[in-house]
């Protein structure tokens, strides 16, 4: 016998995982009703029906059962397959997806030592930040900080812990530990950066300002033209820091979260993602370490 429309395959597989029309509807990016039309279809062909429906729910039986036992591993890997000979037709690229203000201040300025290290490999950057779909994506590996769930689908390891601190030119310096007066830089990426610091340093912050921007980036300029003082992450201001250009009065401190290299797959069936693994933790290890040396920041409690 002919084998049913691989089309109508898929569009079943999906509603069989999400036991419904309407969400697989919108992981495919249809009509809920293209859904429905496409199992009809399979069923039609194959003269079985694969769902029972009742009062708008949807359940599979035990045919449907049947089916989807064999049309999840058989599309899981297709999807393998073509994601392996897309990286293989493409092995001296990377795509590597990262938030925007650490790619542009951070990564940016250290991919010239990656690639004198590893000329064959061009890294490919992409920015982004939260949750991917490294399927949809096209993206190898992703740079993110811990604050959201991953499923067993994708793998991490972390990569530096995060460190936060306020920063301001040394005109602004606070004339004391508790902020009095101050115009707080907030980014709107993460909103409760100022709270947590000053949780964990065990400051105050009375009578102050604060103004929103979109990206850290925007903050880390208004900082710098003296409109106020922001939070950020130490990842962030290493340059500005070391030319004198921002001061961190109050030190940087832990915030509990950390950043994470992401990938579709275990790093190690990968030769490129774990170059990359490797020279990212040492790169980031080393600023880490200007930290605890006292290089370019003081402590909370040396204040």
């Amino acid at each position: 016998m002919n084998l049913p429309p691989l089309a109508a395959l898929r569009f079943f597989n999906t509603a069989a995982q999400t036991q419904s029309f309407v969400k697989a509807a919108e992981l495919l990016h249809v009509t809920h009703g293209a859904v429905s039309r496409q199992v009809r279809l399979l069923e039609e062909v194959i003269g079985v029906e694969l769902f029972e429906r009742r009062n708008r729910a949807i359940f599979l039986n035990h045919a449907g059962r049947l089916l989807f036992n064999v049309t999840a591993p058989m599309f899981e890997q297709l999807q393998s397959t073509i994601y392996r000979l897309q990286r293989e037709v493409h092995d001296d690229v990377l795509v590597v997806s990262c938030e925007p203000t650490i790619a542009m201040k951070w990564l940016i300025p250290r991919l010239p030592d990656f690639h004198n290290a590893h000329p064959h490999l061009q890294v490919q950057l992409l920015t982004a930040g939260g949750p991917i779909d490294f399927a949809r994506s096209g993206v190898d590996l992703a740079i993110r900080r811990d604050d959201f769930h991953w499923d067993a689908t994708v793998h991490g390891v972390t990569i530096c812990e995060e460190w936060i601190g306020p920063v301001c030119v040394p005109s602004s310096r606070p004339a004391s530990d508790h902020l009095r007066g101050a115009c707080l830089l907030r980014s709107k990426t993460r909103p409760q950066a100022w709270d947590n610091w000053l949780r964990l340093a065990d400051m105050t912050a009375t009578d102050v300002s604060r103004v929103d921007y979109e990206h850290f980036y925007l903050c880390i300029q208004a900082a710098l033209a003296g409109l106020g003082i922001g939070m950020v992450s130490f990842l962030m201001v290493q340059d500005e820091l070391k030319s004198d250009q921002l001061i961190a009065p109050f030190g940087f401190v832990r915030d509990g979260s950390s950043y994470c290299l992401l990938s579709p797959r275990p790093f190690e069936q990968s030769a490129n993602a774990m170059l990359f693994r490797e020279w990212v933790t040492q790169q980031m290890s080393a600023c880490v370490r200007q930290l605890g040396d006292g290089i370019m920041v003081c402590s909370p409690e040396s204040v």
